[in-house]
């Protein structure tokens, strides 16, 4: 082991398998995160550790870690003063910002926050909740909700609670009333460990293979042989986020092109290029795209 160390926190729960997921695909393997707290990583400069998502931004203002993966809904919530290094477009089932919302029974006749004047509200998101109804001069009393917060909206008056699809509050028969926050999750940095050269260098190092492997996410990587007399045409074809490559082949009379397109674009692309004169045509998946 070396003596210069990155104290990392993983996220234990519903991030987790995810967040694992991720670091695989960006080139950094975590073993051994199911079976316990201290997983191992194929990197001997960087120290794991999972803690739940909830109290992550705690332990690295604290300087207990010196980074960690969170979410912005937690960091408000603990008030947390961290460097916020990037944000990763990932959570537990799908790409799209998760969102804390203010849901009553379908049957209550609430419309609207300030209908709920007066009343309870449960929710594990307790300092944000307050903050919400303040900030529209709704006197409410907000509970914490020790879990299972959708069963106790017939309890109380409303509840605020973490949805990325809405598909179990309509399930349980809530109706969604606002947004209280849309939460995506976040790479940390303690403010000291920030400062040090080392450390920084390792998150920031961290950060850009992440990064590259969320932006491989749904693309894939795409090869053909092109006469010279097509490419013009072929070109106005490709999606492209930049100027495709184009090389030499032996025979004259053909290039190479190459090219990165959105994986839902490539069932349609493959045969109009084909049709187009385009042969040889690979597809290929992609584990990192840096910008």
């Amino acid at each position: 082991m070396t003596e210069q160390i990155l104290k990392l926190g993983i996220p234990a729960g519903s991030l987790q398998e995810a967040t694992v997921e991720l670091f695989t695909r960006a080139g950094l393997h975590i073993s051994g995160s199911k079976r316990g707290y201290l997983p191992q990583i194929d990197d001997d400069q960087v120290s794991p550790i999972c803690l739940r998502a909830q109290e992550m931004s705690r332990y690295v203002a604290d300087g207990v870690l010196d980074a960690g993966i969170t979410g912005y809904d937690w960091i408000m919530e603990n008030q947390s003063d961290v460097v916020e290094v990037t944000e990763l477009a990932y959570s537990k089932s799908t790409s799209k910002p998760a969102r804390w919302v203010l849901a009553v029974p379908d049957e209550s006749r609430v419309k609207k926050p300030e209908d709920l004047k007066g009343g309870i509200i449960a929710t594990e998101l307790v300092n944000v909740t307050r903050n919400y109804f303040s900030g529209r001069k709704v006197d409410v009393k907000v509970e914490f909700s020790w879990g299972a917060t959708e069963v106790k909206a017939r309890l109380v008056d409303g509840i605020v609670e973490l949805t990325e699809t809405g598909a179990s509050l309509r399930a349980n028969g809530l109706r969604v009333i606002d947004t209280v926050i849309t939460s995506t999750t976040r790479l940390i940095a303690n403010k000291q460990a920030w400062k040090d050269k080392f450390k920084r260098q390792k998150i920031e190092s961290i950060s850009i293979l992440l990064n590259a492997a969320i932006n491989a996410r749904n693309k894939v990587g795409l090869k053909m042989n092109v006469k010279k007399d097509d490419l013009q045409s072929i070109l106005k074809m490709l999606p492209s986020e930049k100027s495709p490559t184009i090389s030499s082949l032996a025979d004259p009379s053909y290039v190479a092109v190459e090219a990165i397109v959105e994986d839902k674009v490539e069932r349609t692309l493959v045969p109009a290029l084909k049709r187009a004169g385009a042969s040889g045509i690979i597809t290929y998946p992609l584990n990192k795209v840096i910008h």
